[in-house]
């Protein structure tokens, strides 16, 4: 490096972290299909909670003989405010377009480059994992709220509709909604490491569901284990009549693994891209 070279690389001034950011955000938006990727998402996750609820208005003189009083008080309208299925999909797409911030630059190059106008690599990726995670909590708020809403305004027609000050609703709504970024930070830490579409997309899978779903509640190593999962966390949570069959555990115990599964994908990415070349 001459001496002119050498002057004008100290001269720039480094990057501060808000450009990162910013940075990072145009990069997500710029992207037609990220907007295509989150609208099919939501659609799908509102929609499973939205038939779930009107196939119960269109059914409720067979389904619930014992009416409005008893369908409320087992938790049946906070369990269609947000269903299993609609979590199912939720957590599959989420992982999916967490793995593809960082995927898709691996797939078409553009790492280098990034890495090459940014040499902190650590910086780069926290920017990144912090423009995913607001993101995708925005996206989970709305489709939290939006379920809840029309759920509860269509079993409201049968007067078996609940109000977010109901005990356990606010909680199923924030952890519904919270259950995005998790996915998708996992999802990021994955393709992180990983860095191939395909594998990733895999390994996302089975992390988030093919696991848990594998764990039973039969032997006490499998029950922790199976405690330590997102989707098992957020069963803990969502669940409004909670009767365990052999190892109970808590709700704190729930919104513990959500924060521990945060911080460890952060760590992940953050630390992950810097220990390995490109």
């Amino acid at each position: 490096m001459t001496a002119t070279a050498a002057y004008l690389h100290d001269a720039e001034p480094r990057p501060r972290f808000g450009d990162l950011v910013a940075a990072e955000w145009i990069k997500l938006r710029s992207l037609r299909s990220t907007w295509f990727g989150y609208g099919a998402a939501a659609l799908a996750v509102i929609a499973f909670n939205v038939g779930t609820a009107y196939d119960t208005y269109r059914n409720w003189s067979r389904q619930n003989p014992e009416g409005p009083e008893g369908f409320v008080r087992v938790g049946i309208p906070l369990d269609e405010a947000f269903t299993v299925n609609a979590a199912t999909v939720m957590m599959l797409a989420l992982g999916a377009l967490g793995a593809m911030a960082v995927v898709g630059e691996y797939a078409s190059g553009t790492i280098r480059t990034t890495f090459a106008a940014v040499p902190a690599r650590r910086s780069v990726m926290a920017a990144k994992a912090a423009v995913v995670a607001a993101v995708t909590a925005v996206f989970g708020a709305v489709v939290a709220g939006v379920s809840f809403a029309a759920t509860q305004a269509i079993l409201d027609r049968r007067g078996a509709g609940v109000s977010l000050g109901d005990p356990g609703a606010l909680r199923v709504v924030v952890a519904s909604a919270l259950l995005a970024p998790l996915c998708a930070l996992a999802g990021l830490a994955l393709g992180t490491v990983i860095r191939q579409t395909a594998g990733t997309m895999i390994a996302s899978s089975l992390v988030l569901l093919v696991l848990p779903l594998a764990l039973t509640d039969g032997r006490h190593w499998s029950a922790v284990a199976s405690h330590g999962t997102l989707y098992q966390a957020w069963r803990r949570l969502v669940e409004v009549n909670y009767h365990p069959l052999h190892y109970p555990w808590t709700i704190a115990g729930a919104w513990t693994v959500y924060a521990v599964w945060a911080a460890a994908a952060v760590a992940i990415t953050v630390v992950g891209v810097h220990r390995r070349d490109q």
